[in-house]
């Protein structure tokens, strides 16, 4: 399959190249030159702009960090929506049900399609191809383009009103943030209280307790000391606004994603946006005075 595909950071330069190494032709653009040649040299075709890859191919994907960038990307002066060729715009960021909604109107008045693609998994999954692929939009795409699809992971079909897909990701991204924000402080109070923080993920991930922090997060980023998982707090703190602001536009309450996107806001804010989301834990060890990190053998 010819594919374009805008965006090649973290997550985007993995996803295209496991896209390469399946067997699709892709045209790539991206800001930074390097990360065209990083795809150039494994077969990829480099464009000049988001309006030039549409002008090549019928399908486009994009993986970009925020939802103004993707509306700019998707119908902006040099955008896709300008391309001549391109038949539909396949979103793999996050952007909310409304900026979803937006692009594709505006979209559908070019007579592009706009196919919801959020993903989950972090850059590993994106590395591995093991992401959950959450897509709204017209059947027949969603089955068009689920053989490309499925090389980043698996994709659901979440329905096809537009934005579906972006409300599938805010509920999960929601979920992950609250487990490691609990996670963190459960943590904190068991290190502060004298207990081993090894044998506490051992023990919470054979109980009831445990959750994708103490299964992932927590043994391969924190205890370490790595804070590496490969997501940026500023991006987290974004998707729970988002959540927060699709809530409120439903009439839904939520009372712990309120809670949960105030601890990121500080996280932002003491720390910085670019520091991964596993470093949250870092504003509770500095209250607490402790860290929480994996012993030495031998030493208690």
């Amino acid at each position: 399959m010819e594919i374009g595909f805008i965006g090649l950071g973290r997550m985007g330069f993995p996803m295209a190249r496991r896209l390469i190494e399946a067997g699709h032709q892709l045209t790539v653009y991206d800001t930074r030159r390097e990360a065209i040649d990083g795809l150039k040299a494994r077969g990829a075709a480099p464009a000049a702009s988001p309006r030039d890859v549409a002008d090549r191919v019928e399908t486009v994907m994009a993986s970009l960090p925020t939802p103004d960038i993707v509306l700019a990307v998707a119908t902006g002066e040099d955008g896709v929506a300008q391309g001549r060729r391109v038949r539909r715009f396949v979103d793999l960021s996050t952007t909310g049900s409304r900026m979803a909604t937006r692009i594709f109107q505006a979209l559908a008045a070019r007579n592009i399609v706009q196919v919801d693609s959020p993903v989950s998994g972090g850059v590993s999954g994106a590395e591995r191809g093991t992401l959950a692929v959450m897509v709204s939009g017209p059947r027949q795409e969603f089955d068009l383009l689920a053989p490309a699809l499925s090389v980043l992971g698996k994709p659901f079909f979440i329905g096809e009103k537009p934005g579906a897909g972006q409300t599938m990701k805010l509920a999960n991204n929601f979920l992950s943030a609250t487990a490691m924000v609990a996670t963190s402080e459960a943590m904190v109070m068991g290190v502060k209280a004298g207990l081993d923080p090894s044998v506490m993920i051992d023990v919470i991930n054979s109980g009831s307790g445990r959750n994708t922090a103490t299964e992932s997060k927590f043994p391969k980023s924190v205890l370490p000391g790595t804070f590496d998982f490969g997501f940026a707090a500023g991006l987290m703190y974004k998707d729970l606004r988002l959540c927060l602001e699709e809530a409120e536009a439903l009439g839904v309450p939520m009372w712990v994603a309120s809670a949960v996107k105030q601890m990121f806001q500080l996280a932002n804010t003491q720390l910085g946006p670019d520091k991964d989301i596993t470093a949250v834990i870092q504003c509770f060890e500095q209250w607490a005075g402790v860290e929480v990190r994996a012993r030495e053998q031998g030493n208690t």
